[in-house]
């Protein structure tokens, strides 16, 4: 099994010496260098300077072929981001994060991190299970009736040129995640621009799809 992790804390180098002792790939990512570089030095080089909510870095690290991303930062959005990035475009069966802030555990179930946990033993808990989950164009969110649409804004969208803020989102719909087309990674705010070939990611129902997609590319 590969599996990579974001944050080479306790936790982080703690989990990723289990992995690696029970025989599985690890990859760790970590933005400080001295934490990455004393990763290397305790368990070999398995940890790469980087930023794991940029698209590029997570390419760069193959995480098209993870069995499964675990986000163990200290900061929530980036655990979230990350996760997000995993799930919807590199297509992870399985997503872990750590959840610093307890009144964001919600945000993160609504937003489908499939794991969302504070222990390394109920890490390796979950890691152990069996790894498969199809991952689909849309992914349904826990036991609501919300999903998560991915949605690709083509050249010639309406949307292009207009902030979010100018949109009218239908009924329990919400913007979740902009992913710009030269693979940053956004929470979104009211006054950004929507350009062609960025990714928005909206928390919806299925009756609003259809309206959804029609907000976003001006067809169904």
């Amino acid at each position: 099994m590969y599996a990579i992790i974001l944050g080479c804390g306790r936790t982080g180098l703690n989990l990723a010496k289990e992995l690696l002792e029970q025989g599985h790939e690890v990859t760790v990512l970590e933005k400080d260098r001295n934490r990455s570089d004393q990763a290397n030095e305790l368990l070999g080089q398995i940890s790469i300077v980087g930023d794991g909510c940029q698209q590029q870095v997570l390419k760069s690290v193959g995480l098209h072929r993870a069995e499964v991303f675990i986000a163990l930062s200290v900061t929530d959005e980036d655990n979230l981001i990350s996760c997000q990035l995993a799930k919807h475009v590199f297509e992870v069966p399985k997503t872990i994060a750590l959840i610093n802030n307890p009144n964001n555990e919600e945000l993160f179930r609504i937003l489908g991190v499939d794991v969302r946990i504070s222990s390394t033993s109920l890490i390796l808990q979950h890691i152990e299970e069996e790894l498969s989950a199809a991952i689909v164009h849309m992914q349904a969110l826990g036991s609501s009736a919300r999903e998560l649409v991915s949605i690709t804004i083509p050249s010639d969208a309406s949307a292009v040129g207009r902030r979010l803020s100018d949109l009218t989102m239908p009924a329990e719909s919400l913007v979740s995640l902009i992913v710009t087309k030269e693979g940053n990674t956004r929470f979104p705010d009211e006054n950004f621009e929507l350009q062609p070939a960025d990714q928005a990611l909206v928390v919806t129902t299925p009756e609003k799809e259809l309206e959804v997609r029609r907000v976003f590319t001006g067809v169904d």
